[in-house]
């Protein structure tokens, strides 16, 4: 673990590898699990305005799902998720003609529709961050339906921190990525 500003990182983001290889999982990760993608507040507010906006690009299951649940759920330890379908799959979730799972909003995203990619947690996975009153904890999450991910990942050389650089810009801005750049250098060159 080190320190880059107010956040605690883990090594593995240096040191583990990752590339999605969405031809192997068909986008697992938002298809299995007893949670929705954790969500800001910000990102609350968000998903409740861009709805309508949403709704086409959804499949019929999610869409009564938000109806049902809402936009958002609070879950009994106060958290805020997006909802599920069945208790299994986001309700944002839409497959395409492969039966990839891919994420509603962010198609509607790449069509320029809306100008919210997607939650935070979601850009930023395999990178779970978990804030506390001083500081935020930044961790690498693995999970076995990732196996190809992280295979990929090491044939292609790619450490977990590069394939989320977006990502992690997207939540820290780009001086904290520089500087996790430089901590990875430093780090490489003493093993």
């Amino acid at each position: 673990m080190f320190q880059l500003g107010k956040t605690i990182v883990s090594e593995d983001l240096i040191e583990k590898d990752f590339v999605c290889n969405l031809s192997q999982c068909k986008g697992e990760c938002c298809v299995s699990g007893v949670a929705g993608a954790p969500l800001e507040k910000e990102e609350v507010l968000i998903l409740k305005e861009i709805y309508p906006t949403l709704k086409p690009f959804l499949r019929r299951e999610g869409i009564l799902a938000i109806e049902n649940q809402g936009t958002s759920i609070v879950t009994d330890l106060g958290e805020l998720e997006t909802p599920l379908v069945n208790n299994s799959e986001c309700a944002y979730l839409i497959f395409n003609e492969n039966k990839t799972a891919l994420c509603g909003i962010e198609e509607a995203y790449n069509k320029g529709i809306v100008t919210f990619k997607k939650p935070i947690s979601c850009h930023l996975y395999p990178v779970r961050v978990k804030d506390y009153s001083e500081f935020s904890a930044v961790n690498y999450h693995s999970w076995d339906i990732c196996s190809d991910a992280c295979s990929l990942g090491k044939e292609l050389k790619v450490p977990v921190y590069k394939f989320v650089k977006e990502a992690l810009i997207r939540k820290f801005g780009e001086h904290w990525y520089s500087e996790l750049e430089k901590v990875a250098q430093e780090h490489l060159l003493r093993k």
